[in-house]
């Protein structure tokens, strides 16, 4: 990239980027795993902290600032910056296992209010550069902005969720702030990220173009709109509005997995197969459970105040868990892989974000054994997350923990996967000097 603003290459940061975030899904899997096995309470509220502060900031700081620096190049990718988010966002996955271990509430605050001071960083230099027609104007930006902004918010109740623990008397918190509320708005950034990287590398390329552009426009107020107004009748606890919001989305969630199933049987039929297409679809698919995991937990709340603990009726917290989880390991998990299947192949080969701006980013880039174990791949993670599920259904510890670490286990092979990639410059190096 011509412009990069420091002695460091984007190519270095995109490596650490990627090992850094595999290692944190892959943790947060296996400690989810350990406490199934143990029944230790620390690592059973550890390793949903450790997901959405390290991953969901890596993801919105770094992958979601290419994506839109792909479409806006006026937005400097700056390596030096991003190496800082990195290093930032590891400190704050110290600091919250430190808070939780050692339960001190005001730490946990500390970390929130210190990311939301990362976070602010990028957000004011994107309203600096773009303006808001600009933002408009392009349906993917208008999701990755909003992840942006939603990120900040998530830090706000991870900051106000800390102080809330530390005085739970004082009554200035509102009583919506809760740990369950605070993994559902950290949940929500990732998932918008994912809409706009399937409308930009998929249908956007459509033959129905401007069909696809009209409805990724309404999907972004329905799903953007209908989320937050969900939120609003969880808190006034009005049941016949969170089954209607959540059947609207439900339909909205049908609708776009038949779609995306038959653009991808198109595509592999007339191109090749992409894991990266496979893995999004599943993703999909596990969005699907969770909607009908969600509607499920509706109907079981029914007379529960928002905030109880248990958070349903405590013969039907298999239904909470496997909707939380069918997001977690499901929705959010599955479709980054498979963004990361194309994103980092695309930058890697060309130093730059060259490729992620033209529809070569979808091109056959990586070897076709690599592809071949990538399908593997996705077949032993789909497996995991759906034992994970069952497991949860019988209750069962000995299958969760045996599920949760094949799960991390099969996270963290995408490492493996992807060293030719990650290398490539330095293994035709060692080739040339063999010969």
């Amino acid at each position: 990239m011509s412009h990069l603003q420091s002695d460091m290459s984007l190519d270095t940061v995109v490596r650490r980027f990627f090992a850094v975030s595999v290692a944190v899904i892959s943790s947060a899997a296996i400690l989810g795993a350990m406490g199934a096995f143990t029944g230790s309470h620390f690592l059973h509220r550890i390793h949903p902290y450790i997901f959405f502060v390290g991953f969901g900031n890596l993801a919105i700081l770094l992958l979601n600032r290419y994506l839109t620096a792909a479409i806006y190049p006026e937005l400097v990718v700056n390596p030096l910056k991003q190496m800082r988010y990195i290093v930032s966002v590891l400190g704050a996955v110290a600091s919250i296992t430190v808070a939780v271990l050692l339960e001190w509430p005001l730490l946990k605050a500390a970390t929130g209010l210190f990311l939301m001071t990362v976070v602010a960083g990028p957000l004011i230099e994107i309203f600096r550069t773009l303006s808001i027609k600009n933002i408009w104007k392009e349906v993917s930006v208008r999701y990755y902005i909003f992840d942006v902004l939603f990120l900040l918010n998530a830090n706000l109740g991870l900051f106000t969720l800390g102080l809330k623990e530390a005085f739970p008397d004082s009554g200035l918190i509102p009583f919506f702030v809760t740990q369950s509320a605070y993994f559902l708005g950290s949940s929500f950034p990732l998932s918008i990220s994912v809409m706009g990287f399937l409308y930009t590398y998929a249908w956007r390329g459509s033959s129905k173009r401007e069909l696809m552009k009209t409805l990724f426009s309404l999907w972004f107020y329905i799903f953007v709109g209908g989320v937050l107004l969900f939120l609003v009748v969880i808190l006034i606890g009005h049941y016949f509005g969170m089954m209607l919001i959540s059947h609207i989305l439900l339909f909205g969630v049908m609708a776009m997995l038949g779609g995306f199933a038959i653009y991808l049987y198109n595509f592999f039929r007339t191109s090749f197969r992409h894991p990266a297409l496979a893995f999004l679809l599943t993703g999909l698919a596990l969005l699907f459970a969770t909607s009908a995991f969600g509607i499920m937990n509706i109907y079981y709340i029914k007379g529960i105040p928002f905030g109880s603990h248990p958070p349903i009726r405590i013969d039907k917290m298999w239904i909470y868990h496997s909707h939380t989880h069918a997001a977690l390991l499901g929705w959010i998990t599955f479709s980054f892989i498979g963004m990361i299947y194309i994103v980092v192949p695309s930058i890697m080969r060309a130093g730059s974000l060259e490729k992620l701006r033209s529809q070569s980013a979808l091109s056959a880039l990586l070897p076709g054994e690599t592809m071949k174990r990538a399908f593997r791949q996705l077949t032993v993670m789909l497996l995991s997350a759906t034992a994970v599920l069952l497991a949860f259904f019988f209750d069962n510890d000995i299958l969760l923990g045996c599920s949760g670490i094949v799960f991390g286990f099969s996270v963290a092979y995408l490492l493996k996967n992807l060293v030719p990639e990650l290398y490539r410059e330095n293994l035709d190096n060692l080739e040339r000097h063999a010969k």
